[in-house]
């Protein structure tokens, strides 16, 4: 093997959000293999790479993973500084784990360079901190998206265990996670926000109650979305409901 894989967290889209040895190895690179989460902007920091754009966001053209893996693999033996570039949190949801296994067996070199949660930008982006003294001290990060032939898990159960929750890839499904999580005794009241394209300038927050998550997930634009629940959103959906009963009555 002549050369090393970094497995590059490229966080919720912004390019100055990236650290500094992520920023690093992308000007070093000499090829970089990204989503289609990753924007332009960061993807730029690449002055001399080849760009090869691989894997399945937001609804884009997939590629196997088992062939990600492989050209992974081949790329090692041809180029010095390999980039994985993984738009999200590849450490928290994703298929780095696969990747990982898959270049150890074949002896290749690996590294990982974690960055920016997209649950941190999107707290950041609401200026609200996701615990609060007194009223919020646990954190749960799932996702209710389940591929083919897996077992059901078992995610509801730790929402309701969290003072505060943070869904991953769940826009798609907002009627289906609304429903699962009342069934399971959350009430319909529960602060909630739809936050779209987090750290990015044209980010959206969306406020309302759970009960409200579907017709919120209605107006989202397809961007990637976090959407956080629990009651450190209260001020920020009471200052909201103002502004979108004007809305209503100006229709």
């Amino acid at each position: 093997m002549t050369g090393t894989v970094y497995l590059v967290g490229a966080g919720p889209g912004a390019a100055d959000l990236l650290t500094l040895r992520a920023a690093r190895l992308l000007a070093e690179a000499d090829i970089v293999f990204h989503d289609a989460l990753v924007p332009a902007p960061i993807l730029a920091l690449a002055t001399r790479a080849e760009r090869v754009a691989v894997g399945k966001r937001c609804g884009r053209h997939s590629t196997a993973q088992r062939f990600i893996n492989k050209r992974l693999a081949d790329a090692a033996r041809e180029h010095r500084i390999v980039v994985r570039l993984k738009g999200g949190d590849p450490m928290l949801f994703g298929r780095a784990h696969e990747e990982l296994g898959y270049l150890r067996a074949q002896g290749v070199g690996v590294e990982v360079v974690p960055g920016v949660t997209a649950a941190l930008a999107a707290a950041a982006d609401m200026r609200i901190s996701l615990t609060r003294r007194g009223a919020a001290r646990s954190i749960t990060f799932v996702t209710p998206r389940q591929g083919a032939g897996e077992a059901p898990n078992d995610w509801a159960r730790a929402v309701m265990a969290a003072d505060t929750s943070a869904v991953y890839m769940g826009a798609g499904d907002a009627a289906a996670i609304a429903q699962a999580l009342l069934a399971a005794g959350k009430r319909a009241s529960t602060p909630v926000a739809n936050v779209e394209n987090a750290s990015l300038p044209y980010a959206r927050m969306l406020y309302g109650t759970l009960e409200e998550l579907p017709a919120l997930a209605a107006q989202i634009g397809g961007g990637p979305v976090v959407i956080v629940l629990g009651e450190v959103l209260s001020e920020a959906v009471r200052a909201a409901a103002p502004a979108t009963a004007r809305k209503a009555q100006a229709r």
